[in-house]
């Protein structure tokens, strides 16, 4: 494998990795922008934007865009996060510079007209409601918003439906003019690719953008506030989820961070997954996860459950995470830190994958550290490192409760914390 990275003159970064023995590749260019850059009256416009970008640019239609791609058997498509949105193809090696030229079109010529504004504004009104209607998608929303209050990284990405149905084509523009600047992109291919030949696109497609300065206003640290959101419904399940404040992706705790998780709530074997599904049977689905921004991070646990049982799963929660922080055994981390490389192993065959790691980590470091390396990281997490950790989740993290469904007998966060100290 070889990885090779070129800058711009104004910024723009390339890196791509050739994978000897591939046919295909992925290509996308992934842009330094997400729902916390959004200004409060801007709430979901960066997803907004990334649906506009597919609605027709000044030399392809809609279809043209969608049909290009599928006439040669590739797929194109696109995400908003908090931080990022990316733009990618998949397509084969011989097609790679037909998907780079289709990206570069919808991220400067899209046209915003306002027919489409109006259709695609539909669409995702619709989404916001299928969101809301989905209990185990929304209660994340309320709890990213409980543990950050009143801050842009709080806020749903796709936003709320009367900020959605007041943006007009001005307001894209401006985000566009604030946020897509080349110094705020990444190109990253990975597969049957040719480096040079993807640098000499890149240049003659962006060479010619002028740099932006993002508003400071925007560029805000994160607080973990933390508190407590219920929603009572009359629903079948209570649904559950819990977040303490954890590090950040440029923090060495983040490994030890993942091995937690994967100890508590990763898989079959985890505790909360054999305590509490297996041997008590209080609930279908149940996990943790280690969740990481640029300046802050947030450890979840979520279940659904019973309005009979949410008593009991919260509490037994608490316990088993008071638990961790006496008795986490080294087989428990040893397994733990098995499941992370065989991630990290498994995920590398794709080449979307690691396209999507190129921009990741070039984002984070400006470097793409190597396998090894990361993998030395996970290895030199100990048991120890683990254990103190799980004290930190069980009693001094700061913490934020979600909780929607017939949620009346469930304990409030003031009660679980209680109990975490007890």
């Amino acid at each position: 494998m070889t990885i090779e990275h070129h800058t711009l003159s104004n910024g723009f970064q390339i890196v791509t990795e050739h994978m000897p023995g591939l046919k295909s590749a992925s290509v996308g260019v992934w842009v330094d922008v997400g729902g916390r850059h959004e200004r409060i009256e801007q709430n979901g416009i960066a997803h907004f934007l990334e649906h506009m970008a597919f609605k027709g640019t000044k030399t392809r239609s809609s279809l043209q865009i969608a049909e290009e791609i599928e006439d040669v058997g590739g797929f194109i498509n696109a995400y908003t996060s908090r931080e990022n949105t990316a733009y990618y193809a998949r397509v084969l090696q011989d097609d790679v510079p037909l998907a780079l030229d289709v990206i570069g079109d919808i991220l400067m010529n899209s046209t915003f007209e306002a027919s489409d504004i109006e259709i695609e504004r539909g669409i995702i009104l619709q989404e916001i409601g299928q969101a809301n209607d989905t209990p185990d998608d929304i209660i994340f929303d309320w709890l990213q918003e409980v543990a950050y209050p009143d801050q842009a990284i709080g806020r749903s990405i796709l936003g709320p439906a009367e900020r959605v149905s007041s943006f007009n084509r001005e307001d894209l523009v401006k985000f566009v003019g604030e946020h897509y600047g080349p110094n705020q992109m990444i190109l990253a291919a990975a597969g049957g690719i040719d480096h040079a030949k993807i640098v000499a696109q890149a240049e003659a497609l962006f060479g010619h953008l002028t740099p932006v300065e993002r508003p400071s206003s925007l560029l805000v640290p994160a607080v973990f506030g933390g508190g407590e959101m219920r929603r009572n419904k009359d629903l079948e399940q209570v649904h559950f989820a819990l977040a303490m404040e954890s590090p950040h992706y440029r923090d060495p705790e983040i490994y030890t961070a993942q091995i937690y998780a994967s100890v508590m709530g990763g898989g079959v074997s985890s505790r909360l997954f054999q305590e509490i599904r297996e041997k008590r049977g209080l609930c279908y689905t149940i996990f943790a996860q280690a969740g990481a921004y640029e300046d802050t991070g947030m450890m979840t646990i979520y279940a659904g459950t019973s309005a009979e049982q949410i008593d009991e799963l919260a509490t037994v929660t608490i316990d088993e995470m008071k638990r961790a922080a006496v008795d986490m055994t080294a087989a428990e981390v040893a397994r733990a830190r098995a499941q992370m490389k065989a991630g990290m192993l498994m995920g590398l065959e794709s080449p979307s994958n690691r396209a999507e790691r190129l921009a990741r980590l070039w984002s984070i470091w400006g470097r793409i550290p190597s396998l090894d390396e990361a993998i030395e990281r996970v290895d030199a997490v100990t048991t120890g490192d683990v254990k103190e950790f799980a004290g930190k989740m069980a009693g001094k993290a700061a913490t934020a409760l979600a909780l929607y469904g017939p949620a009346e007998a469930a304990p409030t966060l003031a009660d679980l914390k209680a109990r975490m100290v007890a």
